[in-house]
C-alpha cells in the first residue's frame, strides 16, 4: 500500500488501486498500431503486483505502529512465486511482462537467499522460452515492458501526490523508444506530461483513497479493521496536453519510483 502522512492522519492508497491508474494511463498511450496481445499487455499494467491483497498479510505495520509503506518491504520470495504462478495460468505474455517487472524491482537488491537467486535465474530462462514461443523479439518485449514500467512510475507519482509545486517538472522515467518524460502539476486538478505521448489531448485518471485519523495501531488486525471501516474518497486528475510555452521555474526534479 502507498502511505502518505497528512495533517489529519494517514492517507492510504492500495497497490491495486494504483494499478488501475497505471492501466488508465496505458490505455491512452498513442500507438501507430496496437501491439499484438494488447489486452494482455493492459492486464499486465493493471495487475503487475496483484499476487496478494496486502490487507491479508500480518506485516502491515512499522516498528512504531504506523502503516507500512510499499517501499519499506524487502524481497519476498513467496510473494514473487505466487505472482509467477498466477500470471502463467493467465497467459505467457502476462507472465513475461510481470517477470521482467520482478527483475526490475529485485535484481539490483541481490537477495542473499539462494532460493531467491535461483528463482530470478529461472525466471530469466523462462522469459527466453516464452519469447521464442510467442515469436516476439527481445527488443519488442522490452518496448512493451518499458511502457508497463513507465505507466507504473507515473501512477506512483500521482497516487503518492509526488508532484512539485510552482509548475516545476518532475522526471517520470525513460519510456518506450528510450524517451525521457516529465510530469508537471498545473493546478490542483490538472497535470501535463512532456513530451506528450497520448492519443487524445485530455483524459481523466482517478483512484480511491482512505484517510485514517489514528496514527498508531496495536496490531495489523486493528489497522485492517480501521482501514475497512474508513470512508472511501475518489481523487481525480485531468491529464492535459500542454501549450508548449516555457514556464518560469521549470527546474527538473529527479524522483525514483
Amino acid at each position: 500500500m502507498i502511505v502518505k502522512y497528512r495533517e489529519e492522519g494517514w492517507e492510504i492508497v492500495t497497490q491495486r488501486s494504483h494499478g488501475i491508474v497505471a492501466a488508465q494511463i496505458g490505455f491512452n498511450w498513442k500507438f501507430g498500431e496496437l501491439p499484438a496481445h494488447w489486452v494482455e499487455v493492459m492486464m499486465s499494467i493493471a495487475e503487475h503486483d496483484d499476487a496478494e491483497n496486502e490487507l491479508d498479510g500480518e506485516n502491515l505495520l512499522t516498528a512504531t505502529g504506523g502503516p507500512l509503506n510499499y517501499d519499506m518491504k524487502k524481497f519476498d520470495l513467496e510473494h514473487c512465486m505466487n505472482l509467477a504462478s498466477l500470471t502463467i495460468v493467465k497467459s505467457r505474455t502476462i507472465a513475461l511482462l510481470t517477470s521482467l517487472h520482478m527483475e526490475f524491482l529485485y535484481a539490483s537488491a541481490k537477495p542473499e537467499n539462494k532460493k531467491a537467486v535461483r528463482f530470478l535465474a529461472d525466471q530469466k530462462k523462462l522469459r527466453s522460452q516464452w519469447m521464442k514461443e510467442l515469436s516476439i523479439t527481445e527488443k519488442q518485449t522490452m518496448e512493451l515492458y518499458n511502457l508497463l514500467q513507465w505507466c507504473d512510475a507515473l501512477s506512483l507519482l500521482i497516487c503518492k501526490d509526488d508532484m512539485q509545486e510552482e509548475q516545476r517538472k518532475t522526471e517520470i522515467s525513460v519510456g518506450p523508444h528510450n524517451v525521457t518524460y516529465y510530469l508537471t502539476k498545473i493546478d490542483e486538478h490538472t497535470l501535463t506530461v512532456e513530451p506528450w505521448p497520448f492519443a487524445c489531448e485530455k483524459f481523466p485518471v482517478y483512484y480511491e483513497r482512505r484517510h485514517l485519523p489514528r496514527l498508531v495501531f496495536s496490531s495489523s488486525a486493528e489497522f485492517r479493521d480501521q482501514f475497512l471501516a474508513s470512508g472511501v474518497e475518489m481523487r481525480s486528475w485531468d491529464i492535459k496536453k500542454g501549450t508548449g510555452k516555457k514556464r518560469a521555474r521549470n527546474a527538473t526534479v529527479l524522483v525514483e519510483s
